[in-house]
């Protein structure tokens, strides 16, 4: 059979051109038996899906060098450190004299750009970049300050968050005496003592509601007011009183006397204790004794009349009965609140925390720590531990 087809290729053959005859293909000898072409094909099998393995093996290797240079590409920014550039400044300490003021509520941004506006920093990044370095409890305090032109942004940002630095604005404190903040109000603003003088004589006509029975004690909201922009001691007094109606109208503060005894017992819970946690037993210490008849024996009504500290009360100051705030020798509260309470101990005044409460002593002045009991002789007891923390104090 082979040499039969070895013939018919060589007498198909033809010669073309010159030289030596090309001779024909041999085809491959055809397989010896039927075992052997299963086995051949077998191995042709192998050998497909051996360089379809090759194949694809070298298409994912393709494939991942691109993803990891396309990703390589995309990210190198994030590997290269940027380089920082750093905001215009002025090297300081600074020029002329500027009166720069901040507004209650303004932002760092606002505050940055009026400062490069006013000539003090060189550009709104470098103040920025300085109050973040001065940490999250740095802010920047309303009020007037006295700044220089051309400063360094630090030196600006340390004299705007400096609460002492700050002039122009009136802070009233929760608990704070209306004579003391008038008396602030009359030295910020300029404006001429003897112009509240007149208004407090007058009591507050046009400016007091009703109920108040013209007395500005516990009327004045506190918060902070730019007092340099109001132009008389009658607009200063309004705005602060206004406040004060607009806050007890939102708390829900009943209307009429009973206002004026919510913000008499929340002044008296404000003076006695230094923490909010104990304003509501101080209130119903309070509604407790009144409730029996007791006379207050609070010290921080007298300390009010004589315009003292509690600390700083004498027994004559004490047993003066033609005091009327003197709360240990009259019943009931006294005419007036004894200072402008906050909103915590309004609010106590209006939900005193239930309990049978009748005394109560603050047994150390350092940590506030007050201690309340409805027996004498336990509050006897409570004297005798602050008389000891006293001793220790005070020796």
């Amino acid at each position: 059979m082979a040499d039969d087809m070895s013939d018919f290729f060589a007498s198909k053959a033809q010669w073309v051109g010159g030289g030596d005859p090309i001779p024909a293909p041999v085809p491959p000898p055809p397989p010896a038996s039927r075992r052997q072409a299963r086995q051949n094909r077998k191995r042709d099998r192998r050998r497909r899906k051996a360089r379809l393995f090759v194949a694809l093996a070298a298409v994912v290797v393709v494939v991942v060098c691109v993803v990891t240079g396309v990703n390589y590409i995309h990210h190198a920014p994030a590997r290269i450190e940027p380089t920082k550039s750093v905001a215009a400044d002025w090297p300081g300490p600074g020029n002329d004299p500027v009166e720069f003021s901040v507004e209650s509520g303004q932002g760092a941004d606002e505050i940055a750009r009026n400062l490069v506006t006013a000539g003090v920093v060189k550009s709104p990044d470098a103040f920025l970049q300085a109050l973040a370095n001065a940490g999250s409890s740095s802010s920047i305090q309303p009020g007037t300050f006295q700044l220089r032109t051309h400063m360094k942004a630090a030196d600006a940002a340390a004299i705007l968050t400096d609460p002492k630095q700050a002039g122009g604005f009136l802070q009233v404190r929760a608990g704070d005496r209306s004579r003391d903040v008038i008396e602030r109000a009359a030295q910020i603003s300029g404006v001429s003592k003897s112009d509240f003088d007149q208004i407090i004589a007058a009591q507050g006509q046009g400016i007091l509601p009703q109920e108040a029975a013209g007395s500005f004690e516990g009327w004045l909201e506190p918060g902070a007011y730019d007092v340099k922009k109001l132009k008389s001691a009658q607009e200063i007094l309004k705005t602060m009183v206004d406040k004060r109606v607009a806050k007890l109208n939102a708390l829900g503060v009943p209307q009429g006397a009973d206002r004026e005894r919510v913000l008499n017992i929340a002044s008296i819970t404000e003076a006695e204790v230094n923490k909010p946690e104990y304003y509501g037993k101080v209130a119903r210490v309070i509604d407790n004794r009144l409730g029996t008849g007791m006379s207050l024996g609070m010290d921080s009504t007298v300390a009010y009349s004589k315009n003292v500290s509690a600390l700083k009360l004498t027994n004559d100051m004490l047993n003066d009965t033609s005091d009327p705030y003197n709360t240990r020798v009259h019943p009931g509260l006294p005419p007036t609140p004894i200072g402008n309470a906050g909103d915590a101990a309004i609010q106590a005044a209006m939900n005193p925390e239930a309990g049978n409460w009748l005394y109560f002593v603050t047994v150390n002045m350092d940590t506030g720590e007050t201690k309340f009991t409805d027996s004498s002789s336990e509050f006897d007891g409570f004297a005798r531990e602050y008389k000891e923390w006293e001793s220790h104090h005070n020796g």
